[in-house]
Order: structure tokens, then C-alpha cells, then sequence
């Protein structure tokens, strides 16, 4: 029988006459992307103005205070600190230091376990070895079959216990399998069902005597509550990956828990701007009798730690020059927000297809296509700086032109709309062409009227397209372009083609145009 999947702030679920006897204080964070340094409302990187005027949020030593003066006001009683995959990527931080940065900070932050984000793959097993072996706290991921690759089969576990306040606190985690399509694992990393391979590692934390236990995943919101519903061994879910704000004072968002029966599922939202506190009350048998709480904005109320400020300025004074560099200048908002840039037209989206596509033009390219998970932030009116273009293009992407016929640009474009339900980074931006799609048919069968230059697509015809060498290669389930005709993937960095284009705008104003329709 399905259980009954409700929100709510606070939640007593047992009316029964003994009184709960355990309460846990779980404090944690999720798809910090490298965000060392704070971040505006748009969740760029802040500057010192921002600072000054009090309109910047998060930071990684916003967290650490925050950890710190949270933990002291609970008397460091059952209190322990999570965070659910993605410190890796999307700051100069990750690009010069790949994961050094980020592992430093975490370790003096207090962490007791971390998930293994999709991220934390981007430049293969290598550097997600290196995080591993830089940190003392244990790194989790319990659906991968890690047998085959040498550098993470000792280093990643499958889930750890932890002694809180006299009990056993197991947790456990999965890793979204289609991480082999939005980052690179390599061919040794082995997926499996993140169901089935949470459910046996809650019989084995069950069979030793665990009543206790947290699904740390990285899988994003509607995966966390089905598994909530599948697998009942599991009191709490703690997850990331969709970066969903989940808030009891905004009802357009999810209310913080979200209750599936009686497990609570937790997210906060994502760039170091929150820290969700989520109290647990169990009973003597481990049940969940009652589960509370709301993520804690990080804004200029919240001091940063002193020491972290002056090891940050330390780090970053060899990216500051390039990463100041005034590149061009913006009319507006150029608006780069997850939630638009991945379901419909966005102006960064056009922005950016429409970038390079004037690159390569005069190479009979016609049509250019930009996966919207590769865009990162928006970027505010004003002069628009080399760090601001490199937050929302952190990957160091290179341009890729290749060939394909129009039935494999449609079948591209299908890919793109068919998971928009779950925020997927796949949606396509596009230049050189328009579509339209209809989300109520089923995946596959909902694009149509699509044009190139003006005219019908004819589904034998070769095109010239022009990507990013990730989704040309078959990120983010491009795989239909993996044989593409004449390809080349090493053209110009993407962020550099970006910067250049807009310098050559004058003052830029953003634009959507209709590229996009949805029926």
C-alpha cells in the first residue's frame, strides 16, 4: 500500500504513550560548487561592495560560522554535520585548484560524512582521489561498483556509522546513475540501481544492530521521495543534486522536511547559501515520532569566520587579477537561473548559442546547441567581469563543430525535453534554429516545428552544428552525436568565446526571441 506523502514544518507522527527518548540535530549542506567565496543574489561570486552594502550571502567561512555557532547553541549535543555531494566545480577556485580548495575548507568545517556528487567526477576518478585522501571525514556512495577502479575501490565507502549521543547512526547514500552521461566517471565506475542498492545496505546496517539510518544521496528531490517510499528501512533522507530549495515560508517551494509517511526528506538549495537544520526525534525502536526545522539563510547577518576570510584571500590572489578583469558590460540582467535555463528559452541560454554560433559561422555552421546544466549563473547589470563569465562556464569547455543529419539534430532535441519534470541539464539552448515541444506527450514524441535558418528541418539533410566537446562526446545523453561526421573538439574555450562575443556588443542587452516554444 502506498504511504501518504504530505509537507509539513512540524509533524508529531505517534500519539502513543511512551515519549520519544532520542532527538538528532542534523545539520548539512549540498551542491556547494565550489562557492568559496560568497556569492550575490544571482549566485555569482560576490564582490567587496556587495560586501560592504550587506548584499552578499554564503561562502564557505559563512558556513563554517554558521556550523560553529549552531552546533555551541545545541551544547554539541547529537548534532551531525552533513553535506550531500557537489563540492566540486563552478568557481576559479575548483579551476585552478581542482578540489584542493574545497577539501581544505571542508575539513576544518566539521563534516562527519559527505556523499559523492555527479560533479566530483568531472575530471575523472583522479581528483576525486585526491579530495578523499585530503580529508579525514568518510566519503560515501553505496550503488557504486568500485572493484575495477584502483584509484577509489579503498578510498570511497559504502556507507559508515557514526556514534551520536550513545547510538548508532548508520548512513547510507547513492549517486545518480546517469552520472555516466552529465560528468565522467570512466569505464570502471559501475552503477547500480540506487534502490535496490540502498535497500541491501539498510539489511546489512540492520543486521548489525543499526536502528538508525540516514540516506545521504545525490540524486535530486523526486528520486529522494520515491526512495522513501521503496525502501522503509530508511528514517531520514538527506539529499542534493536538483539543489531544491525546500522552505516552510515560501509556498511556492517544497515545505522543509517533506514527509513520505514517516520519513522526512531534507534539501538546501545549493552555492553555500543555506544550511538546513533538521531535527529528528526517534523512539526507543528508532522510529521517527517527530521531525522539524527550515535551512538557515546565510546572509550578512551571519559573520564570516575570520580565519577562513584571510586563507581565502591567500588562495584566490592568483585568479584575482584575471578574475577582476572588466570584460564588457551588461544592460541588464542577463538571467542564467537553473529553474528557467533548464525547462524553456533563457536569455543566457540565447546568449551563449547565439556566441558560437557567430564563432564558427563562416564555417557553414548552422545550428548551435548548448546543454542548459552548462549554465551555471546569471550575471547582474553593470560591467561584467572575466570571473562573473567563468562562474556561469566553469567547465573549461571547448567548442566542437561537427555534422548530423536533421532526424539526429531532432532526435538531439528530444533528448533535451525529455526530463525536464526533473530539471535535467540536458534541455537544449539553442541559436541558428527554433522548436517547439509539447511536455504533456510522452518523452521522445514531443518536439515539433522545428527550423533551421528559417526553414523546415528536412530530416536527410547534413547540418553543421556547433557544441561544447562534453555534449558532443554524449554528456548529458547526447550520445546520438558521439559518431557525428567532421568532428572537431578542440576549438575555443567556451567562457573565452562567451566574453568575446559580449565585448563585441557594446553594452549588452538580453534577449529571448522565440527560439523556444512550449505548446
Amino acid at each position: 500500500m502506498t504511504r501518504l506523502m504530505m509537507g509539513a514544518a512540524t509533524l508529531a507522527l505517534s500519539a502513543g504513550t511512551a515519549m520519544a527518548d532520542y532527538t538528532l540535530h542534523i545539520l548539512h549542506t549540498n551542491d556547494m560548487h565550489s562557492r568559496i567565496e560568497s556569492i550575490n543574489r544571482f549566485d555569482s561570486t560576490c564582490n567587496a561592495e556587495g560586501e560592504a552594502e550587506g548584499k552578499c550571502f554564503g561562502g564557505v567561512a559563512r558556513v563554517k560560522t554558521a556550523i560553529d555557532e549552531k552546533k555551541a547553541s545545541l551544547g554539541n549535543q547529537n548534532v551531525v554535520v552533513l553535506d550531500a555531494g557537489d563540492p566540486f566545480q563552478g568557481s576559479l577556485f575548483y579551476t585552478t585548484y581542482k578540489g584542493a580548495a574545497e577539501a581544505e575548507f571542508m575539513e576544518q568545517m566539521g563534516y562527519d560524512a559527505m556523499a559523492v556528487g555527479n560533479h566530483e567526477f568531472d575530471d575523472g576518478p583522479p581528483k576525486l582521489a585526491d579530495f578523499i585522501d585530503a580529508v579525514t571525514f568518510p566519503v560515501i556512495s553505496g550503488n557504486l561498483d568500485l572493484s575495477g577502479e584502483a584509484l577509489l575501490k579503498d578510498r570511497v565507502q559504502n556507507h559508515v556509522v557514526l556514534e551520536v549521543g550513545g547510538k548508532k547512526i548508520g548512513v547510507i547514500s547513492a549517486l545518480a546513475t546517469d552520472t555516466v552521461e552529465t560528468s565522467s566517471p570512466g569505464p570502471n565506475v559501475v552503477f547500480q540501481d540506487e534502490i535496490e542498492a540502498l535497500a541491501a545496505d539498510v539489511a546489512t546496517l540492520e543486521g548489525e544492530g543499526v536502528d538508525i539510518i540516514i540516506a545521504l544521496n545525490h540524486v535530486g528531490l523526486n528520486k529522494d521521495l520515491a526512495i522513501a517510499e521503496a525502501v522503509p528501512g530508511i528514517d531520514v533522507v538527506i539529499g542534493g543534486h536538483s539543489h531544491t530549495l525546500m522552505s516552510n515560508d515560501d509556498g511556492e517551494t517544497p515545505a522543509y522536511p517533506t514527509m513520505v509517511g514517516d520519513t522526512p526528506v531534507a534539501q538546501a538549495y545549493a552555492y553555500t547559501k543555506y544550511l538546513g537544520h533538521l531535527t529528528v526525534t526517534f523512539d526507543d525502536a528508532g522510529n521517527v515520532t517527530a521531525a522539524s526545522g527550515d535551512p538557515i539563510v546565510l546572509d550578512a547577518s551571519v559573520a564570516p569566520n575570520e580565519a577562513f576570510l584571510a586563507r581565502i584571500a591567500e588562495m584566490g590572489a592568483p585568479i584575482e587579477e584575471m578574475k577582476t578583469r572588466v570584460v564588457a558590460e551588461a544592460a541588464d540582467v542577463i538571467g542564467g537561473d537553473r529553474s528557467v535555463c533548464r525547462a524553456m528559452e533563457c536569455s543566457m541560454g540565447s546568449l551563449i548559442a547565439d556566441a558560437m554560433l557567430d564563432r564558427v559561422a563562416d564555417q557553414g555552421i548552422e545550428i548551435a546547441i548548448q546543454n542548459g546544466g552548462g549554465i551555471r549563473a546569471s550575471i547582474d547589470a553593470g560591467p561584467i567581469t572575466m570571473g562573473e563569465v567563468l562562474t556561469v562556464l566553469p567547465f573549461q569547455n571547448t567548442l566542437s563543430t561537427f555534422q548530423v543529419t536533421g532526424a539526429t539534430v531532432i532526435e538531439a532535441l528530444e533528448n533535451g525535453v525529455g526530463q525536464i519534470e526533473d530539471g535535467a541539464g540536458r534541455f537544449p539552448q539553442v541559436a541558428g534554429m527554433s522548436y517547439a515541444f509539447d511536455v504533456s506527450k510522452p518523452a521522445g514524441e514531443r518536439v515539433s516545428d522545428v527550423m533551421v535558418g528559417g526553414a523546415p528541418i528536412e530530416m536527410d539533410k547534413v547540418y553543421g552544428v556547433v557544441s561544447n566537446n562534453y555534449v558532443r562526446n554524449g554528456g548529458d545523453g547526447y550520445g546520438m552525436f558521439v559518431d557525428a561526421m567532421n568532428a572537431y573538439d578542440f576549438g575555443p574555450d567556451l567562457a573565452d568565446v562567451t566574453a568575446e562575443y559580449l565585448a563585441a556588443q557594446g553594452p549588452f542587452t538580453p534577449y529571448t526571441d522565440g527560439r523556444i516554444t512550449a505548446k
